[in-house]
């Protein structure tokens, strides 16, 4: 965005120029750019913390807004309304990825102190970046190409078979922005679309991983380099949706455990990334054959008891994988994230029981959910129920519970999953008992 575009914008208005409120005794401001449900779930720890949230929120309903009392109105793509917003900040940091790279630089040159970096957060905004950058590393991960005609296309397909995973390298997020194509003729549409937005550089072709679950590490880096990392999750798919977490990943080899930790630990250090960071993986039975970052014998990084992993996607913020650690681990990916960004001590990630399970909670047909919400809180006194003050929207993320404890066994396992899913379920209106 040019000077001359920012200067066509109206004035702010005076919520959003107004300077919020710092607590008494120096305690610093984090602002947060996005209103949506990452940036309210920093509010409490923020409280907890003594520290000052302030919010640039899309809208005054925005999900943040609803409970930040200083989140003055603006979009993450407005120049003028970003600086105004962030001049009055401590410390800068997102909700989401998207943020222009012109306005990051502007930010960067006023001087604000910005966490993840420009130059770590492109990793997650860019699936090309990304890429390149791990298999400089020599980290696992799919085999993958970036293309712009079919003759790329035919090409990579004709290395890796078909199907192939097409992936917009911008822009995508919940399973959006990725297709499964198992012809040509399915990428023809991609591939007209190649120089418009999210695909100004073409698109990034990945081989359909044999994968046995997907799982995620939730890690936090400092400015000062000290770093966390929680217990490895699995996360379960539906439809592209993370529909729900168990953690620990439940019968997780302890060596692979330990090589997805060290990975994305080393993945934290080398970006340069500080605040939390989400890595999704794969997890595949036996060494993939071709894979990037293969050594000469042609096992991989992570390789062990037969088992590998091989790095998927990053999220430079809180992430949906993340969310049990609000019930189920000693400092929250909340808390974490405002300690990192503040060069604060790390707080302990450590799991409170043997077993948490988070149960994501989409919109269905019922729009009034505070009548399940009571219903549940009198039939399972145990249950977590976080709601992010959004309307209802068939599909949509409305917010998540989360039940935890067992004595560690399969059993108690199923037991709390059971418990999880019937609440997730009645919320969206799926079941009506």
């Amino acid at each position: 965005m040019s000077a001359e575009q920012t200067s066509s914008h109206p004035v702010p208005s005076p919520a959003a120029t107004s300077a919020p409120v710092r607590a008494e005794g120096g305690f610093p401001v984090v602002g947060v750019i996005g209103g949506g449900q990452l940036a309210r779930m920093c509010q409490p720890p923020a409280v907890a913390l003594s520290l000052t949230l302030s919010v640039l929120a899309e809208s005054p309903t925005a999900s943040a807004a609803l409970v930040v009392p200083h989140s003055p109105i603006g979009e993450h793509t407005d120049l003028a309304a970003v600086r105004e917003f962030a001049r009055h900040c401590d410390v800068v940091t997102f909700d989401h990825e998207h943020v222009p790279a012109d306005v990051l630089a502007a930010l960067e040159a006023d001087g604000i102190p910005l966490h993840p970096s420009p130059a770590a957060l492109v990793h997650a905004q860019d699936k090309l970046a990304m890429r390149r950058r791990l298999t400089e590393l020599g980290l696992p991960c799919p085999r993958w190409a970036q293309a712009r005609t079919a003759r790329e296309v035919e090409e990579f397909a004709a290395d890796v078979g078909w199907p192939v995973v097409v992936k917009a390298p911008r822009g995508g997020y919940d399973g959006k922005g990725v297709q499964v194509c198992r012809s040509l003729a399915e990428v023809e549409p991609w591939l007209a679309g190649v120089g418009e937005a999210g695909l100004v550089d073409g698109l990034l072709l990945e081989e359909a991983v044999d994968f046995t679950r997907e799982l995620a590490v939730m890690v936090a880096r400092s400015p000062s380099g000290q770093a966390a990392a929680w217990p490895v999750v699995e996360t379960v798919q539906t439809d592209g949706i993370c529909t729900e977490v168990l953690a620990p990943a439940p019968d997780l080899d302890e060596d692979l455990a330990v090589a997805a930790v060290e990975g994305a630990l080393r993945i934290a250090g080398e970006l340069g990334v500080t605040g939390v960071m989400a890595v999704e993986l794969f997890e595949v039975a036996g060494p993939v054959e071709g894979a990037d970052g293969a050594d000469d014998e042609g096992t991989k990084n992570g390789t062990a008891g037969g088992t590998t992993y091989l790095v998927n996607e990053l999220a430079m913020r809180p992430h949906n994988s993340g969310h049990w650690t609000i019930d189920g681990s000693v400092t929250s990916q909340f808390e974490q994230h405002l300690r990192a960004v503040l060069d604060l001590p790390l707080g302990d990630p450590s799991a409170r029981s043997p077993w948490t399970v988070m149960g994501n909670v989409l919109g269905g047909e019922h729009p009034d959910l505070y009548p399940t919400y009571r219903h549940l809180m009198a039939r399972d006194p145990g249950l977590k129920i976080h709601l992010y003050g959004k309307g209802v929207r068939p599909g949509r993320k409305l917010g998540h519970v989360t039940v935890f404890g067992g004595d560690g066994s399969a059993e108690s396992l199923e037991e709390l999953r059971e418990r999880a899913r019937h609440a997730a379920d009645y919320l969206q209106g799926v079941i009506d008992e």
